[in-house]
């Protein structure tokens, strides 16, 4: 009887589409086109025999054959890229200095931080979690290796690794009937890279406002906004039913578009941080 070969690609690609409601984010995070990405789903099918996926109306998701495969290939592919990792960097040993911005996600970070973790156990990670303009200044005195910071387009270097980009809004709550000025501001503190750029735009237009609630992390401000107690600057991503965009009473300059980039030491690239820094691209984008 044939033993059945299993083609890792494709399971990682299966991967990839539950973990990214479908074949288009799968093919955005994977670097693929959608017809490849298709067409590696299909292929595995046909080998195995059987349907892994199903798809109802624009949602897809796992069967029980599906489920399974997942479950084991989660395994094979860490143990691939283990292996492979080894080759490439072998041995790989240092110390990688790395910091991010409030606004990033921590449990992705903090995941492929861990994979890294195992896949070079003799290389040693320093995390710490920093304001934007911090952390642009400890890169370019090159007191950090890593940098995962928050930058409008004037800004952008061209070594910079673009992880994505999102609009920044005013935001308020769908249930604020406050009024309308002096305007009550949610804010992440004088230092943060938003209010650099919001609080300009409050005064050119002649609108007074207090900070009405100043707090650390996204979640406090989105809690605080929700909540009705003024009106916040966030990226679009953060928008749902309760946090909807502002009416401002006069008309604001338009707010620029955030580029969530990771930035390395200029002239410096040594294979710790470069094996972080491809991981981290490969898995954030």
């Amino acid at each position: 009887m044939a033993v059945l070969q299993l083609d890792l690609e494709s399971i990682r690609t299966l991967i990839a589409v539950v973990d990214h409601d479908g074949m288009t984010n799968a093919a955005r995070y994977l670097n693929l086109s959608q017809s490849a990405v298709s067409h590696k789903i299909k292929r595995l099918e046909e080998k195995v025999g059987r349907p892994l996926l199903i798809r109802d109306g624009h949602t897809i998701r796992p069967n029980r054959d599906g489920a399974a495969l997942i479950e084991d290939g989660r395994e094979m592919l860490e143990l691939h890229d283990r292996a492979a990792a080894r080759l490439v960097y072998d041995q790989l040993a240092g110390q990688v200095r790395i910091g991010a911005n409030q606004d990033f996600y921590a449990e992705n970070l903090t995941a492929v931080l861990g994979r890294f973790s195992r896949l070079h156990p003799n290389a040693i990670v320093q995390f710490a979690f920093a304001s934007t303009e911090h952390l642009s200044q400890q890169i370019d005195r090159g007191e950090i290796d890593v940098a995962i910071i928050q930058v409008v387009d004037e800004q952008l270097r061209s070594d910079d690794v673009v992880l994505w980009t999102d609009q920044l809004c005013w935001v308020t709550s769908s249930r604020w009937d406050q009024p309308t000025t002096p305007v009550p501001l949610v804010s992440f503190g004088e230092d943060c890279f938003y209010q650099v750029t919001g609080r300009p735009q409050l005064q050119n237009a002649g609108l007074d406002y207090f900070v009405s609630f100043a707090g650390s992390s996204t979640s406090a401000i989105l809690a605080a906004v929700e909540a009705g107690l003024g009106v916040g600057l966030v990226l679009s991503q953060y928008l749902t039913d309760h946090i909807v965009e502002w009416s401002p009473p006069v008309e604001l300059e338009p707010l620029p578009q955030i580029h969530q980039v990771l930035r390395t030491v200029p002239g410096e690239n040594p294979d710790a941080t470069r094996a972080l820094t491809e991981l981290i691209a490969r898995e954030i984008r």
